[in-house]
């Protein structure tokens, strides 16, 4: 009888699991195409806000949530090593979760770690095609590399996710700056 209750709680667990990761996955297809067709900063914002949310969320374990909340600290405080520790963990223990990587990518930006950040941020696009952060942690990456037609390329992906994002403003520096470099 007891392996018969612990299997029925093992189905029960996994099938919460996988429901509310398409829960969670629906709000963020509706988020994201109100996002892609708005163009009121302020109400674009109160959409990012909860995609960020839902993203920093794990979707079925809360000490993981609390392990990127930690990194995040971590990394603010300029803990660099222990943070770096604390990501890497959250990537062993679910490589699926796409925030994990992003945060990581994030503090490997920090610490001038260029190329394992790249690394990092094909992983989050790949998990989360939609990601306008890394997107744009990438295009930063190749500003630092003077890399601008990478940079441009990237900005417009993400233009095309969230219109009003803020670091798009830099679309048309880079632009001028690459007709000069190609006088």
């Amino acid at each position: 009888m007891n392996k018969k209750k612990l299997i029925i709680f093992f189905i029960l667990t996994f099938f919460s699991a996988v429901i509310a990761d398409e829960n969670k996955s629906s709000k963020l297809d509706v988020l994201f195409q109100k996002l892609s067709k708005n163009l009121d900063p302020s109400y674009a914002n109160s959409l990012e806000k909860e995609i960020w949310n839902l993203w920093s969320k794990h979707h079925n374990d809360i000490n993981l949530t609390n392990k990127l909340e930690l990194g995040k600290e971590l990394m603010n405080e300029g803990s660099y090593n222990y943070a770096f520790q604390v990501f890497t963990n959250i990537i062993k223990t679910d490589p699926l979760w796409s925030e994990g990587w992003n945060a990581r990518a994030t503090l490997l930006f920090y610490m001038n770690d260029y190329q394992n950040s790249l690394k990092d941020i094909d992983k989050v696009l790949i998990l989360e095609p939609r990601h306008f952060g890394a997107l744009a942690g990438r295009a930063q990456i190749s500003i630092r590399l003077e890399q601008y037609e990478k940079a441009i390329s990237d900005l417009k992906k993400a233009k095309k996710i969230h219109p009003t994002m803020k670091s798009l403003e830099i679309i048309p520096e880079l632009e001028k700056l690459l007709k000069g470099l190609s006088i």
